[in-house]
């Protein structure tokens, strides 16, 4: 009967990753309580687990009395005698081997019942940890269902959660497909752990560079920086440690087909793979080409960078609805104002985004404005026929964006004048 016990406790574990000992742990933890449940909490006893024999041994000790008065910790003389078969002693200890069976049924079955949920807890414990220690890393799964977008993967026997907020836009995958993501976050719940995968984190980019280029992997190049919006565009700044070898060629390979791979990988995901530079000027002007900039005005200190390009390179600047400036800012951790050379003060848009919303931005650069004073200098009903918001709310935005640009100019044309002052008074001095 032990080494049916002890087989079918085993064959709950088989193919789970937990250590025999552990297991032998909670076979004595769980035996000890049945002996306090039918001998009392007083009783001293050992619990021997063999997990390899399946062997079970229950060693219960009590102390030969003439009289017996508590049947958990004494025996008296004659019985101790005719179950050992020895002339034992009043005052001596007795040691005897309870079989299992004594237990009962009922009690056999709750101790198994209770085995069973300790199995389960450190189960999640174990999967908890494992995916833990994975943060940041790449998984490989199969997908096996999809619950509202939601993709559920199955990895290693675990069950492994693609939101759809975390997958590339316009991909789709269907049951049966490998699907690769980077462990994002792996929250606690009441059933087992969510371990929570994605394809739009810049850790995945970011390991799909080790995967596929072998200087990144050793150490030789390091990726400074990444910036992505998940199947449109990503920035990566990389360095080489190595003046031998050429950073960028490295990541990009003979006729490109290393940085294909990645390409493909991430739905054709275009990838700028730039130098990085510890100065900042130089570092902001590899992150805004093709573009050309004529001059670069920076304040460290708000993290602020104002640009100067002619005007037949401001979209190239720009990009496709601001990504490109968007993306560079991120890259280089600057917040660039784009100014047209030789043209009046003007205002970003981008400037106002928080005000004027994801939706109504997009409206606004869809219709082609890109600065403040496009917006102050269009006509009203104009404008407010292409933009298609609500007038009075469009009234407000206009008045916002006309103050905050009055205001700019007044407070750069004072640099101006101060500029200039300081100029005549070196001249003067000379």
């Amino acid at each position: 009967m032990n080494h049916e016990i002890v087989e079918s406790f085993s064959g709950l574990v088989r193919d789970k990753s937990i250590d025999k000992d552990i297991l032998a742990g909670i076979v004595e933890d769980i035996f000890g309580m049945m002996v306090r449940k039918k001998y009392g909490l007083d009783a001293k006893f050992d619990v021997v687990v063999n997990m390899d024999k399946g062997d079970i041994e229950i060693y219960l000790e009590r102390q030969i009395v003439e009289t017996v008065e508590n049947p958990a910790t004494q025996v008296d003389v004659e019985t101790a005698r005719k179950m050992s078969g020895e002339e034992l002693e009043v005052g001596e200890e007795y040691v005897e081997i309870i079989p299992l069976a004594q237990f009962g049924r009922r009690l056999v079955t709750t101790a198994k019942q209770n085995f069973t949920q300790r199995i389960k807890e450190i189960e999640k414990e174990l999967i908890f940890s494992e995916y833990s220690n994975s943060l940041g890393e790449i998984v490989v799964g199969e997908v096996y269902q999809i619950r509202n977008n939601d993709l559920l993967i199955m990895h290693n026997k675990n069950e492994l959660l693609l939101p759809r907020s975390e997958q590339i836009p316009k991909e789709r995958f269907k049951k049966g497909d490998t699907v690769r993501g980077v462990v994002k976050e792996v929250r606690k719940n009441a059933s087992n752990p969510v371990v929570i995968v994605s394809r739009t984190d810049a850790r995945f980019l970011e390991r799909l560079f080790e995967l596929e280029i072998p200087e990144v992997y050793d150490g030789i190049i390091e990726i400074k920086s990444i910036a992505r919006e998940p199947g449109e565009r990503a920035k990566v700044a990389v360095e080489s440690s190595d003046d031998r070898i050429d950073a960028v060629g490295a990541c990009v390979g003979m006729k490109g087909v290393r940085i294909h791979a990645i390409v493909r990988e991430l739905n054709n995901e275009n990838i700028d793979v730039i130098n990085f530079s510890d100065d900042k000027a130089t570092f902001i002007t590899r992150a805004l080409a093709p573009a050309k900039l004529k001059n670069i005005v920076l304040d460290k200190e708000n993290n602020k960078a104002t640009v100067t390009v002619e005007e037949s390179q401001v979209s190239m600047a720009i990009g496709k609805g601001g990504q490109n400036i968007r993306l560079a800012s991120k890259l280089t951790g600057f917040d660039i104002q784009l100014v047209k050379e030789g043209s009046e003060y003007d205002i970003d848009l981008e400037e106002f985004k928080e005000e004027l919303g994801d939706d109504l931005y997009n409206k606004f650069v869809e219709a082609g404005y890109e600065t403040a004073k496009e917006v102050i200098d269009a006509e009203f009903d104009y404008l407010l026929q292409e933009i298609g918001a609500e007038e009075e709310k469009l009234k407000e935005i206009v008045a916002l964006i006309k103050k905050e640009y009055e205001e700019a100019e007044v407070d750069e044309d004072e640099d101006d004048e101060e500029e200039s002052e300081s100029t005549e008074t070196e001249k003067s001095a000379s």
